[in-house]
């Protein structure tokens, strides 16, 4: 974990509600002048605290309609196969997110798609067949109540 003082929480809870805002604005929001201001957003950034900057797009605005979560047993955990799994995974665009879990559920999918339709297409062609699944449970978002990405700073 990162040695982080109050200075540098405040300008990655900045930074994380608005990941645009210009280096003279952060250091004047963090109470620091741009230089020294600019040094610590560097280091946090080569610390690997800050992974990256995104923006943050509206799926359905895009033509995504719908968000699937699936669960994904496998028929072994050696991790030779959980890696292939996973390789697997971080080919296919329409998963945003693959989380392995512990317990019954071996992971957890989040997955995008234009519609029902290009959902089941997808499950049954590159879901249901990738490598080393046994089962697949699907929940579809009725709404979302909550997004908020990051961590509480």
């Amino acid at each position: 974990m990162a040695n982080l003082d109050e200075i540098d929480r405040r300008l990655l809870s900045e930074l994380q509600a608005e990941g645009r805002v210009t280096n003279v604005e952060l250091a004047q929001r963090g109470g620091l002048t741009a230089p020294p201001c600019l040094r610590r957003v560097r280091s946090l950034e080569e610390d690997g605290v800050i992974r990256g900057y995104h923006a943050d797009l509206d799926p359905s605005k895009l033509g995504f309609a719908i968000t699937v979560f699936a669960m994904v047993s496998l028929k072994s955990q050696a991790e030779a196969d959980l890696r292939e799994f996973e390789e697997h995974m971080a080919h296919l665009p329409e998963v945003r997110e693959c989380h392995m879990l512990n317990g019954e559920i071996d992971f957890i999918l989040k997955i995008v798609s234009k519609d029902l339709q290009s959902f089941q297409e997808f499950l049954t062609s590159k879901l249901t067949p990738a490598p080393n699944v046994a089962s697949v449970k699907t929940s579809l978002t009725i709404r979302t109540a909550k997004h908020e990405p990051g961590v509480p700073l």
